[in-house]
């Protein structure tokens, strides 16, 4: 079903989010609403580290060029360049749905990642407050969750994330694949500068709050001068651990990522592109298992070497996983008992 136009939408560029995001984007926003009846998303792929996850949005206002969910908006028959980027399809009965997931006998508490396409926390957050509300209902049943996000809005909702780490279980993992501020522009052009979203870590750190910091995808040829750069702030800001991925190019992100790089940094593009080639065994991407997110070859081994002896001279290399015994409960009934699983 084709989702819904909504009618005078939000400003994303209003003054709870320019701080954050510079200049407005030329082309119009587009809001739609999606009226799913299931707002849990499973995942079986071996290389991804969960299983559930809620996406309150699709598409991402963000516009990052190397995004991997570019080619899921093409499912809604839209295109994945400046479709994906200004007509952002949301879910404003997320957070209903999710309590109804919670409510049937089959949900174990088993962990939620926020967000496993689409950042939870992109502009139009600041309005709908769809992931707000999301996890309100997880932090009253005590789920587990995990947060992929590049934003600082996040940081508007300390108090939610301290009830969830303190209740349940939450790690938040806040997304920096490139340092150099004129590379992350032309990149991910409406996304909080690095070293704003590494403040965001220092903040969340300070608020007593687990958060790593997701080096992916570094970028070959581009990114990857900035691997070292990043583990040391990271390390700096408190950061409970760095995870590092390669850049990866599925279906029609390939066009996208190249026309971006061609018009925004044209004297980088053949070194970008045969890097990528390098580790990509002489293609744009390889979909395999194991390979998708780590590349192979010299040039592949060389950055991981790099980042494996940074990472562990700075403690940036443990893990934290969800407990084994999930601390998930049902609410009080109206009787006054308390529901168990």
């Amino acid at each position: 079903m084709r989702p819904i136009p909504v009618d005078n939408p939000p400003n994303p560029w209003s003054s709870t989010v320019t701080e954050y995001l510079g200049e407005p984007p030329p082309i119009r926003l587009q809001v739609y609403r999606d009226d799913t009846r299931n707002i849990l998303s499973e995942n079986d792929s071996p290389d991804v580290g969960f299983r559930f996850s809620v996406n309150p949005y699709r598409g991402c206002y963000h516009a990052c060029a190397y995004c991997y969910a570019r080619p899921t908006h093409e499912y809604l028959s839209f295109g994945a360049g400046t479709d994906f980027e200004r007509r952002i399809v949301i879910k404003p009965r997320a957070a209903e749905l999710l309590r109804e997931a919670f409510e049937r006998p089959s949900w174990r508490g088993e962990l939620i990642t926020f967000s496993g396409d689409t950042d939870c926390y992109q502009p139009l957050e600041a309005s709908y407050e769809l992931t707000r509300a999301c996890l309100k209902v997880c932090a009253e049943y005590r789920n587990p969750v995990a947060i992929i996000t590049k934003s600082p809005l996040i940081e508007r909702d300390v108090e939610v994330l301290q009830q969830l780490h303190r209740d349940a279980w939450l790690h938040v993992f806040i997304s920096v694949p490139i340092w150099n501020e004129e590379h992350a522009r032309a990149i991910e052009p409406y996304v909080a500068p690095p070293r704003r979203r590494m403040e965001t870590v220092r903040r969340l750190n300070a608020a007593g709050l687990p958060v790593s910091v997701n080096m992916q995808p570094v970028i070959p040829g581009l990114g990857d001068r900035d691997i070292v750069h990043i583990l040391e702030a990271a390390a700096e800001a408190g950061a409970f651990s760095v995870n590092m991925g390669m850049l990866r190019l599925p279906g029609s992100v390939k066009e996208v990522f190249v026309e971006r790089l061609r018009e925004n940094l044209p004297l980088v593009v053949d070194k970008v592109l045969g890097r990528v080639r390098d580790v990509r065994g002489g293609r744009l991407n390889d979909p395999r298992f194991g390979n998708r997110f780590k590349g192979e070859g010299e040039y592949a081994s060389s950055l991981f070497q790099i980042y494996d002896v940074t990472a562990r001279k700075l403690g940036l290399r443990r893990h934290r996983d969800p407990p084994e015994a999930s601390p998930f409960r049902r609410p009080t009934d109206k009787g006054g008992q308390l529901r168990l699983l």
